[in-house]
């Protein structure tokens, strides 16, 4: 490609509405352009990264034995109504009606639409097992579209689903998308971590999230530096930090705290250790009876040590609030406490709650915690001889920094994280809810175990730059960036010689099979390298008359600090030496 020939259209400065370093670049480079909120045109320099990653990840779905479809992106309500999820899915799934006034939806999506191809073809475990993908537009109506790519409302994913008779079966297709994954992500040439994670709004049971590695991720990635554990923060598992419970060394005492009506105050106010203290989080459930009908309203209070963070989606997998919960209003709290948030406790409640205490709570002693009585705390708690056992000990807190790994080979670290790909074990969920079965070796019919597995294949842009900039650019992975290579000549409408040095390389490149750009516009020197650099091109030669009379020209890498001088001679050599990495 020659630069005279194609689009390059690079800004100076982003606009003042670009909020992270990954929008503002791709911007800046002319890669996309928005065309409403969180809606983007990709340009062609944009166009051709796309195409890379649909490259690599198209070849190792197929080499893993995956068959490439396409479902479409508008989807009939019918479908999803069987799995109820045409009510569940809420507004970030755009309905729309169309002339005969037919319920309709841009696909979020394609559980519904696949499990329905395979009850009408797979009809016989002969045919299993099977695993359908495509690489297809998808649309979810963000409440607020942000962050470019990151976060946008129309958006381009590989979604994957594997059809088999048993959970063994199901089990060898997940580690064979897996094991894809990795193969993806390390020939993308981005710093990732593969993490268990909570399956979500999906369903199911096993998942994995793949997550590029950047300061500026939005998601929290819990690991080991001295082992393979590694899981998002939502699901990493929090031991307990006291072994056992010690014995009372104190009497209960309660103790006067004017206006603290937080652990922190209480424990600045009282002048001990936060690690003392017992933060109180009220939820509630509404019940209902056989008949679906309201029948009341339980209270539950959770307890977590002061200095730790309630995880909810630990909370939701407690007996009693897998259905779903809330945080209690002020008149519940009022009615069971007789007290306002901020000195609330498990001791001398007003009417009876579920007591849920985190795993350290349980085993702790001499505590503090809210006395249910303003301006005032307990002090000296402890479990048994002040209060009840509670009602349940469960894993409720976020791990921090320096617990110990749950596989016991040293303590946790905390990094931050983009989501760009995620593999789930469905399960029967989906087959059971449309009836989609097979006729299994015995002659009879059996639900498909499912798995899917997604990639976000424009997010990986965001990500990738996320993750590989510097004040000057982009810094594309080899495999990644829209060309490998570009050649400068420095006066290429002046200089014979220049211009056939130039052109020797760059035909040489392509005869080579590399992906190569001639920028023959010629452009002053520093407008040509801070375009390439702004894209990020990751190789660069300059070829220039006074080299030439050196017989030399210069090479340069997208993150090498100096240029190297390199004999024309050896110039060739050279290149291709360093475009295998060497």
């Amino acid at each position: 490609m020659r630069a005279s020939q194609y689009f390059i259209s690079t800004l100076k400065e982003a606009p003042a509405d670009a909020e992270i370093v990954s929008q503002k670049l791709m911007l800046r480079a002319g890669f996309i352009r928005k065309v409403a909120a969180g809606i983007y045109s990709y340009l062609p320099i944009g166009l051709r990264v796309i195409r890379k990653v649909e490259e690599i990840v198209r070849d190792e779905m197929n080499r893993a034995g995956a068959l490439e479809l396409t479902m479409p992106m508008v989807q009939p309500s019918e479908l999803w109504a069987e799995t109820g999820r045409w009510e569940k899915m809420g507004e970030e799934m755009l309905r729309f009606k169309d002339r005969h006034e037919r319920d309709f939806a841009l696909q979020p999506t394609s559980e519904e639409v696949v499990t329905d191809i395979a009850r009408q073809e797979l009809k016989s475990y002969r045919q299993l097992p099977k695993n359908f993908y495509q690489i297809q537009t998808k649309f979810r109506d963000e409440r607020r579209p942000r962050f470019g790519v990151m976060r946008g409302r129309e958006f381009t994913m590989k979604d994957a689903y594997s059809f088999d008779r048993n959970v063994d079966a199901a089990g060898r297709s997940y580690d064979a998308m897996y094991a894809a994954y990795c193969r993806i992500f390390d020939r993308l040439g981005l710093t990732y971590r593969a993490v268990a994670a909570d399956t979500g709004a999906i369903g199911g049971d096993r998942s994995h999230e793949f997550q590029v590695i950047a300061d500026t991720g939005e998601d929290a990635i819990v690991y080991c530096p001295d082992s393979d554990y590694a899981a998002n923060i939502e699901l990493a598992a929090a031991l307990p930090l006291l072994p056992s419970r010690a014995a009372p060394a104190h009497g209960l005492e309660k103790t006067p705290t004017p206006g603290a009506a937080t652990c922190a105050d209480v424990a600045k106010l009282l002048d001990l250790p936060l690690t003392m203290t017992v933060k109180s989080l009220v939820l509630a459930t509404d019940d209902v009876d056989d008949k679906g009908r309201a029948a009341g309203v339980t209270v539950w209070l959770l307890l977590v040590r002061g200095d730790h963070g309630l995880n909810e989606v630990k909370a939701s997998k407690v007996e009693g609030l897998k259905a779903g919960f809330r945080f209690a209003t002020e008149a519940e709290i009022h009615e069971h406490f007789g007290c306002k948030p901020g000195y609330l406790g498990p001791i001398g409640m007003k009417k009876a709650v579920k007591v849920i205490a985190d795993r350290t709570v349980a085993n702790m002693s001499d505590f503090i915690c809210g006395a249910n009585d303003e301006d005032y705390h307990y002090t000296g708690a402890n479990w048994g001889r002040d209060l009840p056992e509670p009602d349940l000990v469960a894993d409720l807190r976020n791990v921090v920094e320096g617990d110990p790994s749950p596989d016991g080979k040293g303590r946790l670290a905390i990094q931050r994280g983009i989501e760009v790909g995620h593999v789930f074990y469905l399960g029967t969920k989906y087959s059971k809810a449309m009836n989609a079965t097979f006729l299994d070796e015995d002659g009879k019919p059996k639900h498909f175990e499912m798995g899917c597995y997604g990639i976000g294949v424009t997010r990986i842009l965001g990500a990738a730059i996320e993750q590989n900039n510097d004040a000057r650019g982009i810094i594309w992975p080899d495999a990644l960036a829209p060309f490998r290579i570009v050649v400068c000549p420095v006066g290429w409408g002046k200089s014979e010689a220049v211009r056939s040095e130039a052109l020797k390389l760059y035909e040489g490149l392509l005869a080579a099979g590399v992906d190569a750009i001639l920028d023959d516009r010629d452009e002053r020197p520093g407008v040509m390298f801070a375009d390439w650099e702004l894209i990020g091109v990751p190789h660069r030669v300059v070829i220039g008359e006074r080299g030439l009379k050196e017989g030399m020209a210069e090479y340069q890498g997208r993150r090498d600090a100096e240029a190297t001088k390199v004999a024309i001679g050896d110039l060739a050599g050279f290149v291709a030496a360093k475009l295998r990495g060497q």
